[in-house]
C-alpha cells in the first residue's frame, strides 16, 4: 500500500538523522540569516540545504515545489522593485517600467530566506516518516493530540491529491473530458471539489471513531512499539548548531 505522505524511502546518511536533529536544523536555517543578514550567509545556508537533499537523492520531489515558489516569488520582485516606498536608484527601465536597486535587493532578500526555509522543510518532509517525527515529539514530552495534528498536517496534501485521483479516474470512465484545452480542464476540475471535501470530512469522522475506539483519550501512560531511533552524531549536530547560532548572534551584537 503506497503511503500518503511526502517521505521518500531511502538508506542515505540523511535518513539515518533522527528527526529531532532535523527539527533543530530548521530553526538554525531560518535564524543564521536573519541574525547576519549577508547574501553570503543565506546562500551558504541554500547551498547546504541542497547538498543534504542531493545526497539524500530526493532533489527531484523538490522541483515542483520550488517551481511554485518560484511563481509567487517572481511577483515579489516586480512589485518591490517598481514600487517600494525606499526605491531612489534606477537600474534598469523596460518602457513604462522602471526597476530600482533597493527594492531589487529586498526582494532578494526576501526570496534567498523563502527559498532557505523551504529547502529546511523539505529535508524533514522527504527524508522523515511523520509517524517517526510524531512518536519522537511525544517521547520528548509533546501530547499526543498535538502529534496527531502533525501527522495530520503532513497526510492531508498527499491524502487529497489521491482522492482527486481516484475521483478524476472515475470521472473518465463515465466519458467526462479531463484532458485538452484550458477551458475543458476548468470544466472537469470543478466537479472534483465537491467529492474531495466531502472526502476529507468524511475520512476525518471515520479517524475520530477509530482513534476513540483505540483508546487516544486514555489517561494511561502509553507504550511504544518500536524502539526510539537514534544518530550516533545526534548530540554533536545539536550543539554545533546551537554554537554556530551563538556565534552569530555573538558577531552580530559585538562586531
Amino acid at each position: 500500500m503506497k503511503s500518503i505522505s511526502l517521505y521518500e524511502e531511502g538508506t542515505s546518511f540523511v535518513h539515518d538523522v533522527d528527526p529531532i536533529t532535523k527539527l533543530w536544523y530548521i530553526p538554525f536555517a531560518i535564524l543564521i540569516p536573519i541574525i547576519l543578514p549577508l547574501f553570503t550567509v543565506s546562500f551558504l545556508l541554500i547551498g547546504l540545504s541542497l547538498a543534504l537533499l542531493l545526497a539524500a537523492k530526493v532533489i527531484r520531489k523538490t522541483i515542483p515545489v520550488f517551481g511554485f515558489v518560484f511563481l509567487i516569488l517572481i511577483t515579489v520582485v516586480l512589485i518591490q522593485g517598481m514600487f517600494k516606498p525606499e526605491n531612489e536608484t534606477v537600474l534598469f527601465q523596460i518602457g513604462p517600467l522602471t526597476m530600482y536597486k533597493e527594492g531589487l535587493l529586498f526582494a532578494l532578500t526576501i526570496t534567498l530566506r523563502v527559498i532557505n526555509i523551504i529547502g529546511a522543510f523539505m529535508i524533514l518532509v522527504l527524508t522523515t516518516k511523520p509517524s517517526d517525527l510524531v512518536e519522537a515529539l511525544v517521547r520528548k514530552g509533546m501530547s499526543p493530540r498535538i502529534g496527531y495534528v502533525v501527522v495530520s498536517v503532513f497526510q492531508i496534501i498527499p491524502e487529497m491529491m489521491a482522492t482527486m485521483s481516484t475521483i478524476t479516474d472515475a470521472q473518465r470512465a463515465r466519458g467526462m473530458e479531463t484532458e485538452g484545452k484550458l477551458l475543458v480542464r476548468i470544466k472537469a476540475f470543478l466537479p472534483l471539489l465537491g467529492p474531495v471535501v466531502l472526502g476529507s470530512l468524511i475520512n476525518t469522522k471515520e479517524r475520530a471513531m477509530a482513534l476513540e475506539v483505540r483508546g487516544f483519550n486514555s489517561q494511561a501512560p502509553k507504550t511504544f512499539l518500536y524502539e526510539e531511533k537514534t544518530y550516533q552524531f545526534s548530540k554533536i549536530l545539536q550543539m554545533g548548531m546551537l554554537l554556530l547560532t551563538v556565534a552569530a548572534v555573538v558577531w552580530r551584537i559585538f562586531l
